[in-house]
């Protein structure tokens, strides 16, 4: 018997041991390692604050979501011997393998913030990136009568690159349904000169930071975070007050890849960006948020690199080379509030642009437009990720890019693609 061993039973390993399970015959097993019970519905988290989402609904067991011919390791990774293909675990073990996918995440680390964790931890100061974060600050909001509400990206990459900004601008919404919006004061602080990694859109997107009367603090980078006086100290000194810090700390890859010698000075995986082998190596693979890939750590990436990453692998079972399929091909919703959300779709050479979604210039969604359609999608979107994405059934939207139905001329324009 020959094995593929995943390593995470996140979206992306989740979804890649059942494409897996549905191409391989019988000859090999199919196995997957993560140490958690529940799988998390990450999107949900977003919704959660404002009252929007329930624990019951994106949250299940880890069993129900591993199909049969699965085979789950319920313990922590330890370290990877990539020379004898071994996998130490902390119960049993150790594990052999043929093939390798890393698909273990990222982590969320307050702990590399001076002060981050201090005497305002889950009192003033909030992330939203965990349930337990989203719930603490569902009771925050509820209580929160007016003031300075400040969003802060501590430092890039973190996963799903626009949810601080849609926090925000739902934070806008549900202020306003509260009546106390004119008491608040909105201030989004991040460490990019602009709301968002791609021009295009960061112009959109900065558009409706300032619609919203939202103040944008750019090129900030995060140090400190004073609990005692209620503010926010960058590198060189400037300093943002709040009463209500909803933080996204520095995200760094699994404590295991450090001691494996397998992670980037943040523990991610440098991962070849188009065939998605971990670079020097000819059995391992990394897909989803543990690569070090410049595209977004989304769901989408990690559903468009399993269905390239599958092709991959049976080629290289076969003994051929690997083809550079993968162009960092990512689309997400944007909720922008007030019922509505915007939709982009990318790759690692083109932004966001103007157009139709999925089909060509029919939609039914806009592409780089707020509307009411996008904001539903969005939500229907929970029905597709447990009963589509992530069993890995097919889904009629093509990993790599389209340009069709797209407006060119806009990124031209622009001096983008």
């Amino acid at each position: 018997m020959k094995t593929v061993l995943i390593l995470g039973a996140g979206t992306a390993g989740t979804a890649m041991a059942h494409k897996l399970r549905r191409k391989l015959s019988s000859e090999w097993a199919v196995e997957v390692v993560d140490p958690s019970t529940k799988h998390l519905y990450q999107p949900g988290l977003l919704f959660l604050p404002f009252g929007d989402e329930t624990e019951a609904r994106i949250v299940r067991d880890r069993g129900s979501t591993l199909g049969k011919g699965i085979t789950w390791h319920q313990t922590e990774v330890k370290a990877i011997d990539t020379e004898h293909r071994l996998v130490e675990i902390a119960a049993g073990g150790p594990l052999s393998y043929d093939f390798l996918i890393i698909a273990s995440g990222t982590r969320i680390r307050p702990d590399l913030i001076e002060g981050m964790l201090g005497a305002g931890w889950r009192k003033s100061v909030f992330d939203f990136y965990t349930l337990d974060g989203a719930k603490a600050l569902e009771a925050a909001l509820s209580n929160f009568e007016g003031g300075r509400l400040v969003v802060n990206v501590v430092e890039m990459p973190i996963k799903c690159p626009v949810a601080p900004l849609e926090l925000t601008f739902l934070a806008d919404w549900y202020l306003t349904k509260r009546g106390i919006r004119d008491k608040t004061e909105l201030v989004y602080a991040t460490p990019l000169d602009g709301a968002f990694t791609k021009p295009l859109a960061s112009k959109t997107l900065g558009y409706l930071l300032e619609d919203k009367g939202v103040r944008v603090e750019t090129e900030f980078m995060t140090g400190e975070v004073d609990a005692e006086n209620n503010v926010i100290r960058s590198y060189d000194e400037r300093e943002v007050p709040y009463d209500l810090l909803v933080t996204i700390p520095p995200h760094t890859g699994a404590g295991f890849l450090e001691d494996s010698d397998l992670g980037d000075e943040l523990g991610f995986v440098p991962t070849d960006p188009h065939t998605l082998a971990v670079r020097g190596h000819e059995r391992e693979f990394c897909i989803g948020d543990a690569t070090d890939l410049p595209s977004s750590k989304a769901g989408s990436v990690a559903h468009f690199q399993v269905d390239l990453l599958s092709e991959n692998l049976l080629r290289a079972m076969d003994g051929k080379e690997l083809e550079p399929t993968f162009d960092g091909h990512s689309n997400c919703f944007v909720e922008t509030g007030h019922g509505k959300a915007m939709l982009i779709d990318f790759n690692y050479d083109t932004e966001p642009l103007p157009g139709q979604f999925p089909i060509p210039h029919i939609g039914p969604l806009p592409l780089l437009k707020e509307a009411r359609r996008n904001h539903w999608a969005k939500l229907a979107f929970r029905w597709v990720y447990w009963n589509g994405l992530l069993p890995a059934r097919p889904i009629p939207i093509s990993p790599t890019m389209s340009l069709a139905g797209k407006q060119l001329t806009v990124a031209a324009e622009a001096g983008g693609a």
